[in-house]
């Protein structure tokens, strides 16, 4: 009986090392939430390969890999961060755009219609956004705000999020009368038909080239990440990416 006990001992264990050696740890700028659980969703059909999402800023993300966080790609919302893993000597691959962000201003207030003329108004005294330090999302909205020179009028009024995430959710719980979002967000399934929103002129804030890399690391999944990394420029990714408001092929 011991030896039986022990052999399916041995057996589970072996399982889990298959299955844990064969599942990718992706980390997911913010604004890619949405966007990336639809694209592994599609990515694991096809090859059969699971990942796991780890969403953060781009900026987070990026320390966290210098600091040695077991992740083997990052997919950024910009290029700066994987340029940086790269200089960093942590690249496997050519850091390269897999899209374009595009930039919205939301709100889930009543009577609350988003434009750039109400960010002056009494009515609003809080606006979201991502911290532009750490999310390139949040350089793109103060960029908005100096195009139009409004920005020193609202800079008290702004309410910094640790990422696009935690920034969603100041608007969506109202604690902000509006903010700026990435566009993929207010077209996700989830936040679809929730509240109003305005696309932003792309010339009025930096093109926001999101960046992919695939990370150093000593283990098996070398191909597996290869894979992902090919996929993300596949038909069926840039079509899925379309969908969430993604400029593709420019």
């Amino acid at each position: 009986m011991k030896q039986i006990f022990l052999a399916i001992l041995i057996l589970l264990s072996l399982s889990s090392c298959t299955n844990s050696t064969h599942t990718l740890t992706i980390a997911t700028a913010a604004n890619m939430q949405f966007a990336m659980a639809a694209l592994s969703a599609q990515f694991t059909k096809q090859t059969g390969i699971k990942t796991n999402l780890v969403i953060s800023s781009s900026g987070k993300l990026t320390a966290q890999i210098k600091e040695g966080a077991p992740y083997d790609i990052l997919v950024s919302a910009n290029m700066k961060y994987p340029n940086e893993i790269q200089k960093f000597g942590l690249a496997a691959t050519a850091p390269k755009v897999y899209a374009h962000g595009k930039l919205v201003l939301w709100s889930m207030q009543k009577n609350t219609r988003p434009s750039i003329e109400i960010l002056r108004a009494d009515m609003v005294k809080h606006i979201a956004l991502a911290n532009p330090k750490t999310a390139p999302y949040g350089q793109a909205a103060i960029d908005v705000l100096k195009h139009y020179g409004i920005y020193k009028f609202c800079q008290n009024k702004l309410v910094y999020g640790e990422s696009i995430a935690q920034t969603n959710q100041f608007i969506t719980s109202r604690a902000t009368e509006v903010g700026f979002t990435a566009k993929s967000v207010v077209l996700s399934q989830e936040m679809k038909g929730r509240g109003e929103w305005i696309d932003l002129d792309p010339s009025t804030y930096s093109r926001i080239e999101q960046g992919i890399v695939r990370i150093k690391r000593a283990h098996e999944l070398q191909e597996e990440a290869d894979s992902f990394y090919n996929f993300m420029f596949s038909e069926e990714a840039k079509k899925i990416l379309t969908e969430f408001g993604y400029a593709v092929d420019e």
